[in-house]
């Protein structure tokens, strides 16, 4: 047993990147799980890094900063992206999983790592020592009234939701194709709309009754996840510009692009479930069934899960975090996910690795692990530590990376892919000498 040792409060997916990073420098970790003796209202399996809201992990392309991030990541030996590959369904130029097969292979790689112990029970004072906080935007009131007393730091909220899943087997596919946007990648299903049933349906959908949440407030609600009933209200034709753009798709029964097309993306790896993307909601369940079912092919939908909204909670890491998610004020402390104000799976996973590798560095007396603003995930670290008094949840974006040299001899790249792809280039150039440098 290592000399060394380190606790990891919470097994989401930036909690158990972060045991795993320490597991493989040799670090003894107490990985502390509430689930399955507490739950929730948002998680429903016992295994570790689960899914809430999508299956995707969005781009894999590294022209998509995301992208970028998770080729880092890869590179840096994350236990998550050798998950999420070893999962993988169809999902078009995403990167979409199987829940079940992805937090399967997280769960056992950890609980049979000889260095990782795990330990079931709910956490309500931030231990003593060496410890990274990975509680996510879903952390139980007990730990976050004990959080929120650290001095000088504030926390702030806003609500998240979920889309709802449909069985395959439910689904009239005489009324839906199958095809990915411009043809790329793995097709999507997808259910086209005529003008009149695009009317019909947002019309419904404005009508609907919604489920009444303690405190919810529209201006809280993260964009990146809007229920789709609030995008709605802000104007007609928002969604036909938003999650149901038929752009890039033709329907083979009229050989022309629908009005509207809702997309239905595989979610597990035997195809038998299928999530609406896009459709995060906060309507009832009852209504969920009756206006989802106005849209072509879902007219009969089984849903094995409802769409779900839950309030998130994070803190205003700029001046109580450092770069790499340390507490300023208490060193080898860390606090790492969506609870510091970065946004989606991928994002959390990254800081949980970048705080993983950081601390048992530091345990191991080699310093932490500055990485610079060309990358990805030091960007990343750059953006929760700077500060900022209109700090907001944010994801993995390009603008938050270093630009281009633009001078006499560097002219600017003026096709945005391109100049995406030489960023992401430049990035993992950097990464792969710091790697080897590192030995991470």
């Amino acid at each position: 047993m290592s000399n060394l040792h380190a606790t990891v409060v919470g097994a989401g997916l930036a909690g158990s990147e972060a045991a795993w990073q320490l597991a493989r420098q040799g670090i003894a970790v107490t990985l502390i799980e509430m689930k399955p003796e507490k739950m929730s209202p948002a998680h429903h399996s016992p295994l570790f890094a689960e899914l809430v809201c999508s299956n995707s992990l969005r781009s894999d392309r590294l022209t998509n900063a995301v992208g970028l991030l998770k080729e880092e990541m890869r590179l840096m030996h994350s236990l998550v992206m050798e998950a999420a590959d070893l999962a993988r369904v169809p999902a078009g130029g995403a990167l979409a999983v199987d829940r079940e097969t992805f937090s399967g292979h997280i769960t056992k790689s950890l609980r049979e790592h000889p260095l990782v112990e795990v330990v079931s029970r709910e956490v309500t004072e931030i231990p003593d020592g060496p410890v990274i906080i990975a509680t996510g935007p879903l952390t139980s009131d007990a730990l976050s009234e004990t959080i929120s007393r650290l001095p000088g730091l504030k926390t702030l909220n806003f609500y998240d939701a979920a889309a709802p899943i449909v069985t395959a087997e439910s689904l009239n596919m005489d009324k839906v194709f199958r095809q990915s946007r411009y043809d790329r990648g793995d097709d999507y299903l997808n259910c086209p709309m005529t003008e009149e049933e695009y009317n019909a349906f947002v019309d419904a959908l404005l009508a609907a009754e919604t489920a009444d949440i303690h405190g919810f407030e529209e201006t809280k609600v993260f964009e990146g996840c809007m229920p789709v009933e609030s995008m709605a209200r802000r104007g007609r034709m928002v969604l036909a510009f938003g999650p149901m753009k038929p752009v890039g798709l033709r329907d083979p029964k009229t050989g022309k692009e629908p009005y509207a097309v809702v997309q239905l993306r595989q979610d597990n790896a035997t195809g038998t479930l299928y999530n609406l993307v896009g459709f995060q909601t906060r309507l009832k369940w009852g209504e969920q069934k009756r206006v989802f079912g106005m849209i072509p092919g879902l007219e009969n939908a089984e849903f094995a899960r409802y769409g779900v909204m839950h309030r998130n909670t994070f803190l205003h890491s700029p001046g109580f975090l450092n770069a790499h998610f340390e507490m300023i004020s208490r060193p080898q402390c860390y606090f790492v996910g969506q609870m510091t104000g970065v946004e989606g799976y991928v994002e959390s996973a990254a800081s949980g690795l970048l705080c993983g590798l950081s601390l048992g560095r530091d345990l191991r007396g080699l310093g932490t692990a500055e990485l610079p603003g060309i990358t990805a995930m030091g960007a990343m670290g750059r953006y929760i530590s700077t500060p900022n008094r209109d700090f907001q949840p944010m994801n993995c974006t390009f603008g938050l990376l270093d630009g281009l040299l633009v001078d006499k001899q560097h002219k600017k790249i003026r096709n945005k892919q391109e100049r995406y792809t030489v960023i992401s280039e430049r990035s993992l150039s950097y990464l792969r000498d710091w790697v080897t440098e590192m030995q991470v």
